[in-house]
Order: C-alpha cells, then structure tokens, then sequence
C-alpha cells in the first residue's frame, strides 16, 4: 500500500474479542490518530485503509452486526450535505458523524440565538451567537476527527443550491422555510441525488424520502407558488423531543440510501404523532 501506510496500521492493530465472543483485529482511535498525523492524511484514509484488510476501526465495532465492514466502506466513502443546522440538522450531524459517513457538508447561514437552546444539539450557552455551520464543524472535530467537515455558512438559495449539492450521495432537508425546501429539492432531481425531507411542530413530525423521480414535496406542501413559507412549528412551537425523533429517522434514511437498502420511505410520509 503506498507510502507504508498499511505496515503502520498492521503494526498497531490488536487483538480484540467482540461483545459475540469472536475474536477479530482491531485499530484504537488513538493508533487511527497516531497514523493520521505521521503519513498526513486524514483519519478516515486510514480507517478505510484498515477495513479494506479486514482490521476494525474500534470507534465502529458496534457498528459491524448490523453495517459490517463493506457497509461501513461504503459510509467512509460518502458524502452528505445537511442543509440546515438547527434542532434537527445538528442532531443529524451528530448522528451520522458518530455512523462514519466521511464528508459531512454542514450548510446553514443562521447564528444561534437563547430561543434555539431549547433543541438544537450543537447549542451551548457558551456558543450563543455563533453561525450554526461552524459550530456544528467543531462538534463533529470533537466526536469523529476522522470525518471530513465542510461549513457553507450561507442560506440555500436558487444561486447556489445547485453548487452546493453537487458531488453528493444524500442530502438532508432540515430547513426551517418552505421556499427553501422546494429549491433544494429543485436542485437535488436536477443533479439525480436522493433527498430525505423532515419537518416538525409541536408533537408532530414528518419524514420521506424524495428519490429524483418522485413527487416530493408538492405531495406535502402543495404547488411551490401557493405554499405558505412557514408551517405551524410557528405555532406549535418545537420541542427537543419531536425534534430528537424527526432527526433519528432522517439518519436512519440516510444510512439506508448509502447503504443501498431499497426499503426507503419513498413516495411514502411517516407522519408522527408523538402525543
């Protein structure tokens, strides 16, 4: 392999016994880290490196009953874009940055304000004000330094929809206006990239799946142009928990498209009644 990259992984890799009793080889966070640093490359190049030989990155060893090796491959090899990074796009970050998905593109133009910390993952108190985007970079600095992280610290917009999409495997649908949701989906059947819609308010949520041969959104919302801009979270307001719920099934769906697992919630609504 080049530049000896694989002779330092087998080198530090380890025995291990998984929680089933077998025995396999394993590769801690800090060899991954260690590796890293000395061939300069990121961490997930090593990680990959090490499962293409059958060696387990520790960091996702639980992952491997229901993922295994190829699965996981296949998550260190993708790209996601999230576009939002609020109460569900950061618990999305966070949720796929923990599975190993290996580009994370985090847009969102918006600073936190007092009223996001009652949801939004990546809010602190000591983060209030900060452009969402970059926060969300360093959370996922802190859990998974071996994903790449991208900040688009912009709003989605007609102009830079398409730019911003380009290249990925899934995109997320975690914004808050509905305008902005018929333009990212525009541009998602433009480039042929899947897209997983979520929406709550109150103890209500929504989640699909949009392949770029489905209806979309126009099934939910109605037409683009008689749409409202915003729906009745600005009512309902927007609990931690709905919020928490939505934003798991959106991972989940995600996961499933890289994987390749054709049991999709397409051209299909899982409507949440949480109450």
């Amino acid at each position: 392999m080049a530049n000896g990259l694989f002779e330092e992984i087998r080198s530090l890799a380890q025995k291990a016994i998984a929680p089933n009793g077998k025995e396999y080889e394993s590769l801690s966070i800090e060899a991954v880290k260690k590796i890293a640093t000395k061939k300069k490359v990121l961490g997930k190049e090593v990680e990959i490196a090490a499962l293409e030989k059958g060696i387990v990155p520790e960091r996702y060893q639980r992952n491997m009953g229901t993922v295994g090796i190829k699965g996981q491959l296949k998550l260190l090899r993708s790209k996601v874009v999230i576009a939002g990074a609020g109460g569900l796009g950061g618990t999305v970050t966070e949720l796929l940055a923990r599975m190993g998905v290996g580009h994370l593109i985090i847009a969102d133009g918006d600073s936190f304000e007092d009223s996001n910390i009652n949801r939004h993952l990546l809010c602190q108190e000591k983060n209030l004000r900060q452009n969402k985007s970059q926060a969300a970079v360093e959370r996922v600095g802190q859990i998974n330094s071996g994903v790449e992280v991208t900040s688009f610290s912009r709003h989605v917009t007609e102009e830079n929809a398409t730019q911003l999409i380009k290249g990925a495997n899934v995109i997320v649908d975690a914004l808050g206006e509905i305008g902005a949701r018929f333009i990212l989906e525009a541009a998602s059947k433009k480039e042929g990239i899947p897209l997983v819609h979520g929406a709550i308010a109150g103890f209500y949520g929504q989640v699909t799946t949009i392949l770029p041969e489905d209806e979309g959104l126009i099934r939910i919302y109605g037409s683009r142009e008689k749409a409202l801009q915003v729906g009745s979270e600005t009512v309902l307001g927007t609990p931690a928990t709905t919020a928490s719920i939505v934003a798991s099934f959106q991972a989940q769906e995600v996961i499933k498209v890289l994987l390749g697992i054709v049991k999709l919630l397409s051209k299909r609504l899982l409507s949440i009644d949480a109450e």
